[in-house]
């Protein structure tokens, strides 16, 4: 399924997600086959999980209200005072106040620093709101500053432009304003000098940036909530450097994985990372994305060997040099892969590559449930065959692919296994053979597998079409999809498979089930309309409850973004969101950690 590898990466965007428990709290094992997690406060009553996600999101939300009331407050007075002065009165006045001001700062200055938070965490209640300017005199100058930096060709204020920028069809980020995400200005740059000189005339303005290179993901990640500036990296689209003989390349941004491949492809070599298409590296960074290759080669973590990254005050940092290894310093390159844009905006990446098998080969077995299909991954993996990928896709699912007729063969409308094997021709023909064993003692249906590349595309497609077959069961030009994720420890997929599934017949929600079974991440795919919208916000809400109950998470590959934000600090706990809030808060340049906008971490939409 695919991974969403949009790049929303400065200024207004997401984290990813270390382990921890909640503050306060204790997680309380309930007896069960699958034992789960729930937060209590001590009492004997069992919390409820959805009543705590409402009061953090009211919470968030009262606190926006209060702080937009305040200043609308403070523009009408000063409005009225402004307006009850004479013009010398009020020249004065200002004069005044200059000088005081010029004083107080100079002595404060020069005479005390201001303190410091021994902490080592840094709490929402202890963070100050972002003071950025959106009036339209500032966007003004900084679009006539940023035009002479780029070119007025590369400077965009199109109405079309600004909407497609904003959002897609695809995303499950919906705002009840069509406005509400639209930046006031799409800008491509064309160089890391570009985009630190554009990101200093930002810092100097307050004006908060979002990024946008593929604008594939699925969680909001791009969407500009506060305005300002999108930074498009569509012409940062080259590869700078091909080491064949070190494996590895040097991108830019916007650099397709699918065009890397063809290109390096020619030599032998590939680039696994592989999510949905239309994905770019800036992005797949970003989400620190994967995709059907996880199982056997890793995510984009483990692949990423250096980045070059823009600061928000403009600063250019490279975090590695090229070494497979490094033991010097902190590991920055992984801080920055998952960060969703809260850390800065990658310019350059330094990629290791690996060379292409020499043959490869799909099997696909069907099963009688997804309980069967399950124990089957579980024999494979627990027997050590080295599977390239390993996908489920549900009964209906199936009924899906079959419906739509986007392949040339019909399917058993049952649970069913894809596998993908890759090596030499007679290892690949050995992990057939003991597949085929394994599969058959836990219960499978039925079992093929590729004689030649014919065939094995043949049986993949079922898998390359799972999404279109599901859209194409749209019932009227009105109704939308809904792609989610989660993830859980794969003894406990089946579990969470089965209950969603039962979930969805009783919301009457048309819905599909893709997995990457291997690794235990789950997509679920929804079609709905607007009467619908309700329930399928109340399923995808259990299905995510379910994951971190079963010491899951509540998204594997999609990433945070603006729709799973305020799941975080039940998965993790607050302690840990305050961690990468103290984190982020360390960068280069502290004034600008207070005033810019981050929607992950401050949880303000």
């Amino acid at each position: 399924m695919a991974s969403k590898p949009c790049q929303n990466l400065l200024l207004s965007s997401r984290f990813s997600r270390p382990s921890s428990v909640l503050s306060h709290r204790q997680p309380i094992r309930l007896t069960s086959r699958c034992p789960r997690r729930y937060y209590s406060d001590g009492s004997d009553e069992k919390p409820d999980f959805k009543g705590q996600l409402y009061e953090s999101t009211a919470l968030r939300v009262k606190r926006e209200k209060a702080q937009q009331q305040r200043h609308a407050e403070m523009r009408v007075q000063q409005a009225s005072e402004k307006a009850a002065t004479s013009p010398w009165q009020y020249g004065l006045l200002i004069t005044l106040f200059t000088l005081a001001g010029l004083g107080f700062g100079y002595n404060y200055g020069s005479t005390s620093n201001p303190p410091n938070s021994d902490s080592s965490t840094l709490p929402l209640s202890e963070t100050r709101p972002p003071d950025l300017n959106t009036d339209a005199t500032s966007l003004q100058a900084a679009w006539a500053e940023i035009r002479s930096i780029v070119g007025p060709e590369h400077i965009s204020t199109d109405h079309d432009d600004i909407i497609a920028h904003a959002g897609s069809y695809w995303s499950s980020h919906k705002p009840e304003d069509p406005n509400a995400d639209n930046p006031f200005m799409i800008v491509r740059p064309a160089s890391t000098e570009e985009v630190s000189a554009i990101m200093k005339v930002c810092h100097a303005r307050r004006i908060p940036v979002t990024a946008y290179s593929g604008g594939t993901s699925l969680e909001g990640h791009f969407a500009a909530t506060r305005g300002g500036v999108t930074v498009d990296f569509i012409r940062m689209d080259k590869i700078l450097a091909l080491n064949k003989e070190d494996l590895d390349v040097v991108v830019q941004p916007a650099v397709g994985w699918e065009a890397l491949n063809d290109v390096i492809g020619d030599d032998g070599l590939m680039f696994p990372p592989d999510p949905g298409p239309g994905a770019m590296i800036g992005g797949m960074v970003g989400t620190g994305c994967s995709g059907t290759n996880a199982y056997r080669y890793g995510t984009m973590r483990e692949w990423v060997l250096s980045l070059t990254v823009v600061l928000a005050d403009g600063t250019i940092v490279k975090t590695r040099q090229r070494p497979r290894k490094s033991s010097a310093g902190y590991d920055l390159t992984k801080l920055f892969i998952g960060s969703e844009g809260t850390l800065g905006l990658v310019t350059e990446a330094t990629l290791k590559l690996t060379v292409k098998p020499q043959n490869t080969s799909v099997a696909v077995c069907s099963f009688g449930s997804v309980r069967q299909a399950a124990d089957c991954v579980f024999s494979v993996v627990g027997a050590g065959v080295p599977i390239a990928a390993i996908e489920i896709l549900d009964d209906e699912q199936m009924k899906c692919i079959n419906d739509a007729g986007m392949t040339s063969r019909q399917w058993k409308e049952a649970p069913t296994l894809f596998f993908k094997f890759a090596g030499t021709s007679s290892s690949v023909k050995e992990h057939i053979a003991i597949v085929q064993k394994l599969a058959k003692s836990t219960g499978s249906k039925s079992f093929e597998f590729a004689k030649n590349d014919d065939e094995a595309n043949e049986l993949w497609s079922a898998r390359k079409e799972a999404l279109w077959s599901v859209v194409a069961k749209k019932r009227s030009l009105d109704d939308r999809v809904w792609t989610t994720d989660v993830a859980v420890p794969i003894s406990k997929l089946a579990t969470i498979i089965e209950e969603t599934k039962d979930d969805m017949k009783a919301s009457e929600i048309l819905g599909t089930i893709v997995g990457h079974v291997g690794d235990g991440n789950f997509h679920a795919i929804l079609i709905y309309n607007a009467k619908e919208q309700q329930a399928v916000s109340g399923l995808v809400h259990r299905m995510v409850k379910r994951a971190i109950e079963l010491e899951g998470t509540a998204t594997g590959e999609h990433g945070v973004g603006l729709v799973k934000r305020d799941y975080l600090n039940h998965e993790l706990g607050e302690t840990t969101v305050d961690l990468m809030r103290k984190v982020r808060g360390f960068r280069v340049c502290h004034r600008w950690c207070a005033r810019r906008t981050c929607r992950l971490l401050d949880r303000r939409p």
